[in-house]
């Protein structure tokens, strides 16, 4: 966030485990990615533990949506979403 401070855009810092992103948000985070989706998964220890395939979130933003809902702790982080308004 301090990169955006930098450049001067103005911004929110949402803190996802006290305010997980629901599942419509995560929808239209996933439509708005430049990035491939399963990159917003982390592949850590938790993700290993719940014994998940990486290969399961390949180009698959519904799984991807699906397993952030259920376990907001494998959202990747710092997401930063661009709010371009024209007057």
């Amino acid at each position: 966030m301090a990169v955006a401070g930098e450049l001067g855009i103005d911004h929110v810092v949402i803190l996802y485990i006290k305010t997980p992103p629901d599942e419509a948000t995560l929808t239209r985070i996933v439509e708005l990615l430049e990035d491939p989706v399963e990159d917003l998964v982390r592949k850590d220890s938790k993700f290993k533990k719940l014994e998940l395939n990486p290969d399961d979130y390949v180009n698959n933003p519904k799984a991807v949506v699906d397993i952030l809902v259920k376990h907001k702790q494998l959202l990747q982080r710092p997401v930063l979403v661009l709010s371009l308004i024209h007057i």
